[in-house]
Formats: structure tokens, C-alpha cells, sequence
């Protein structure tokens, strides 16, 4: 008896490694992935993409460096575009697509992108972009632009995108 339980515990001790989310793959990060909640941040209640999609206008994707989600100065003229088109154009919405390349595991880049459509949302919001009409959705590494394996296509895969809806 005392076997199997030592036997039953010991087994739920390495589950309990096991699924706390060890990282396979890459360095790891360096900066912390916590996203405080926003102030006008609401309860999602109907996503944007049941909407029509703009087509008559498009953005530059925002590029990140590996492993991070921190906006590059360089990055924020192609922010300040997108902030100036929805203060202009008070009927249309915003999904933020956050990108990963295809280093790390699916669950590592599901997060990482989230996060980066988040800080892209967040540096909107800083702008005076209503926070109700911009939403989030991470595709980690599973939309990559360039096929390619190696620094040039992992750079171009590293990206928020701009979706756009009526």
C-alpha cells in the first residue's frame, strides 16, 4: 500500500513539472510577459471579424526583435499612421494580429504573440485611440510571410498586422 501511494505521488509530482510550461526551444526571454489591464478596457462581446473588412486602405506590419515584445522607435511613425487613420475614421475597427517566427514552442509564440498585439494596443490607446474599437489576436508562428529558415524570414515573420473592420 505504502508503495503505490509513494508510486501515485511520485507520479503527480512529475506531471506537476511537467505542466508548468517548460519552454523547448530558443534563450530564454528576458522580459517579463505581463500585461497590466488597460484603463477602458470592457468584456469582449462580439468580435470584429463578424464585421466587413476594410480593404480600401492597409498598414505596414510593426516588426519586433526576437524574443520581445518592446515597440522599436523606429517602428512608431508606422503606429502613429494607423492612430491617425482611426481618429479619422470614427466607424471602423481595429484587430491587432500579433506574429512569431517559427523558433520556440507553439505555446511559447501563442503568448509571445498576444503580447506584442497588446503592446501594439496598448502604444494605440497612448494615442487616443478609443480602446472599445481595437481588439487582439495572437497567431503565434502559424501565418508566417516568408517560408524561409533562416534570419531574414525569421525578422519579416516577427510582426503585428493591421485588420481593419466595419
Amino acid at each position: 500500500m505504502k508503495s503505490s501511494l509513494w508510486y501515485v505521488g511520485t507520479l503527480l509530482f512529475c506531471v506537476a513539472i511537467l505542466a508548468s510550461g517548460c519552454r523547448t526551444g530558443g534563450d530564454e526571454m528576458g522580459e517579463s510577459l505581463i500585461i497590466e489591464e488597460l484603463d477602458g478596457d470592457h468584456a469582449l462581446m462580439e468580435r470584429f471579424e463578424d464585421g466587413v473588412r476594410v480593404t480600401d486602405v492597409s498598414f505596414d506590419p510593426v516588426g519586433f526583435r526576437y524574443d520581445s515584445y518592446q515597440i522599436d522607435g523606429a517602428e512608431v511613425g508606422k503606429l502613429n499612421r494607423v492612430a491617425d487613420y482611426l481618429r479619422g475614421e470614427g466607424g471602423v475597427n481595429l484587430v491587432v494580429e500579433g506574429h512569431c517566427d517559427e523558433r520556440g514552442s507553439r505555446e511559447y509564440n501563442m503568448s509571445l504573440g498576444e503580447h506584442r498585439a497588446l503592446a501594439v494596443r496598448a502604444y494605440l490607446i497612448g494615442l487616443g485611440v478609443d480602446s472599445a474599437r481595437i481588439q487582439t489576436r495572437s497567431y503565434g508562428e502559424e501565418k508566417p510571410i516568408d517560408m524561409g529558415h533562416n534570419d531574414a524570414a525569421w525578422t519579416r515573420n516577427r510582426r503585428g498586422e493591421f485588420a481593419l473592420y466595419r
